[in-house]
């Protein structure tokens, strides 16, 4: 089973909460800039995301979803 980080990147505050709480540290700052001036974060290696949504959880702006990626 896969799981896929989305990030909007408008939301993104770069507040690092969902840096923090990440079991696997896969999430990380990214080059990209957003409309607002924020350093927006990134999944680094989706293919170690366990799907235990605490990035998500503890996003302030809702700015992450996280969906399973079912093989067909």
């Amino acid at each position: 089973m896969t799981f896929r980080l989305k990030i909007d990147p408008d939301r993104c505050k770069a507040c690092e909460m969902c840096i923090a709480v990440c079991p696997k540290k896969i999430i990380r700052f990214s080059e990209k800039i957003n409309k607002t001036g924020f350093r927006v974060v990134a999944c680094v290696d989706e293919d170690s995301c366990t799907g235990c949504q605490a990035c998500a959880l503890v996003c302030p702006e809702v700015a992450i979803e996280i969906f399973k990626e079912t093989e067909a």
